[in-house]
């Protein structure tokens, strides 16, 4: 009472003193005299971490946000993939784990503030960098350009997401204290200001003049000429080890004032298949963490603090000299584990933020429980070429030449290219495909018979021998569309004509297949099952197991298994890979689990099962390095 109305104000100013903003004073802004982001016209920092609400499974929503609350972040940045919601041109989703507005609603709910990241092209190693692969369906579209047929499809999506997030800005009454504007954009060849401007017009006319808009680039002096425009705040990107006044130094050049803001601070780094498991040293990001806080800095901490899983098809590719798909756990050596369990790197950096901001009173809630079920046995039900009439029930399309996914308007998974040998081949002959046509794994049968597999960037060539007229089917399977390091319009199948000595095949039948919708209704476990030889090759086994009256998480191995799918009760837990790692097992939550009834177990396996075909649940992932 003593300090009188003065200075009690000064405390205000000076943002010493917290207090409740009514919604009509409630504001977040750029200080460009102080340096800093004004929240509620007091001084203010963040202290964020990334979570992909399309790789955690709904009922864990609340479990990892509220560790994340509980280390002492401030906000969350969430990305949300187009590709997700507009699975096809103007047919939207937004139920279940797509629920965008339920996921924002309860980073509220909990406390935390939120960055968003609405694209329309997000990376994240997602799917095509989030951009819907029918976008590639118009063969001129030019991806991320002020391309005319670009831009309608996203101005189309942007008036029916933007809406939805408008109310939920800090300003309304909502938690969104800022929104980025395309992802990296700097990274990418085109360099076109316009299609950023246009952009920039597109967010204010649907989210108004006070939202905080920004950017995020590499320290790089090109990148950051690419991927910035007066109007959109410029924020950079840095990993644990970089020099960090050098990296401001950086921002500084493109934003003399204002506050500094590394919007991607690397805690670990992603998996591909047939590359060592990464991992990022605890201290080393701790270190890093408060060298910036230190300087006044917000910080993001991504990729990751929680990562998840990449269920189902929804796994991107990198570009680096060759095509370099992502594995399917996301746990990205993250301070959350791919299961949201906390590790030694979560309370490194908890300890870090407590000695700049309180840290929230009570325990860090635990791991989430865990039960190795064991072995379970598997039969199989029949080659892939024996349910054709199952996995593409309105028949083939006839071609004399292959046809794309895009070209067949087939999105993810698979598609079998059946043509017939149009001579006898008494001795060995090249079958092969042009350079960068195999995209991304074709397997090839002869009379039924596994033959080998042609590989993007690998084997593109087999050896054959047969008679005229003998079936020559390739399943070709697509690995994830690239989500960055090259122009992402990466086209899948078969992109040229497969030839036999040089010469071209031709007459072929084309099944798009659409495994996913007949497993969701319960085949192959509702069919009787089909007699089928020994043969390897693509083919699907069958099983079931109950859980001892729980259902907690798992982690299912495959021993002896080489590469496939898996789904258990309809759900596509994704793709394992064990003959190439570093991922050996997939994580099952346990949100897929029935308790105290029969799971139901579906395997694809590509290339050959075990001769007794068994699985191992376990209670803990196994990477190559822990094996």
């Amino acid at each position: 009472a003593r300090m009188g109305l003065p200075a009690l104000g000064l405390l205000l100013a000076a943002g010493l003193l917290h207090t409740q903003a009514s919604p009509s004073a409630r504001s977040f802004q750029l200080d460009y005299k102080h340096n800093c982001f004004l929240k509620d016209g007091a001084p203010f920092r963040y202290i964020s971490g990334s979570i992909h609400y399309a790789r955690v499974p709904r009922p864990a929503w609340r479990d990892r946000l509220l560790k994340m609350y509980m280390s002492g972040l401030s906000a969350v940045q969430v990305y949300v993939p187009w590709n997700y919601h507009e699975t096809l041109p103007g047919v939207y989703d937004f139920t279940g784990n797509r629920d965008v507005e339920a996921f924002l609603d309860l980073t509220a709910e909990l406390g935390l503030l939120v960055i968003l990241r609405p694209g329309p092209y997000i990376c994240a190693e997602w799917e095509m960098g989030g951009l819907p692969a029918w976008l590639l369906w118009k063969p001129d579209i030019i991806l991320r350009t002020s391309s005319p047929a670009y831009l309608a499809a996203v101005d189309s999506w942007f008036h029916v997401l933007l809406p939805k997030i408008k109310p939920r800005l800090y300003h309304q009454g909502g938690n969104i204290i800022s929104v980025q504007v395309e992802n990296e954009y700097g990274s990418y060849y085109a360099c076109d200001h316009g299609y950023l401007r246009h952009l920039l017009g597109s967010f204010r006319a649907l989210l108004g003049s006070e939202v905080l808009l920004f950017t995020t680039d590499s320290t790089r002096a090109q990148e950051l000429h690419c991927g910035t425009l007066q109007g959109l705040y410029a924020t950079v990107d840095f990993g644990p080890g970089s020099n960090v006044t050098e990296a401001f130094g950086a921002q500084r050049r493109v934003e003399p004032k204002g506050p500094l803001v590394n919007s991607e601070y690397y805690t670990g780094w992603l998996d591909y298949w047939g590359e060592a498991h990464a991992s990022t040293s605890a201290a080393w990001v701790a270190r890093g963490l408060e060298d910036m806080l230190q300087l006044g800095a917000s910080v993001n901490m991504q990729y990751m603090f929680h990562g998840g899983t990449n269920f189902a098809y929804w796994s991107g590719a990198d570009y680096k000299g060759q095509y370099k798909p992502v594995t399917t756990s996301y746990d990205y050596d993250a301070p959350l584990s791919e299961a949201g369990d906390p590790t030694e790197k979560l309370f490194a950096i908890r300890t870090v933020i407590s000695k700049f901001q309180p840290l929230p009173a009570g325990p860090m809630p635990p791991a989430t429980p865990k039960y190795a079920y064991g072995w379970v046995a598997l039969r199989k039900y029949a080659d892939l070429l024996d349910v054709l009439d199952v996995l593409c029930p309105s028949g083939p399309i006839q071609s004399q030449f292959p046809l794309t996914f895009e070209a067949l308007k087939q999105i993810h998974g698979f598609v079998v290219y059946h043509t017939q040998l149009p001579r006898d081949v008494p001795d060995p002959a090249t079958l092969g495909a042009p350079p960068h046509s195999i995209c991304d794994r074709g397997y090839v049968m002869l009379q039924k018979e596994y033959q080998g597999t042609l590989e993007r960037d690998g084997q593109t060539t087999l050896h054959v021998t047969g008679r005229a007229g003998d079936s020559l089917d390739i399943l070709m399977e697509n690995m994830g569309r690239i989500s960055f390091g090259a122009n992402t319009s990466d086209f899948k199948g078969l992109l040229g004509n497969l030839s036999l000595n040089s010469r071209p095949l031709s007459n072929w039948l084309i099944y798009p297949l659409a495994i996913d919708t007949a497993v969701q209704q319960g085949w192959p476990h509702t069919a009787l099952p089909k007699s089928s030889g020994g043969r390897v090759g693509p083919a699907f086994y069958t099983g079931t197991f109950e859980t001892p009256g729980i259902a907690w998480d798992t982690f299912v191995k495959f021993p002896g298994w080489r590469k496939g799918l898996l789904w258990i009760n309809g759900f596509n837990l994704g793709r394992y890979w064990s003959c190439r790692g570093p991922q050996q097992t997939l994580f099952v939550p346990g949100s897929v689990l029935h308790a105290g009834h029969p799971n139901n177990i579906t395997v694809l396996e590509l290339e050959g099962a075990p001769p007794t075909p068994l699985l191992l649940f376990l209670d803990r992932p196994l990477y190559n390095r822990t094996l």
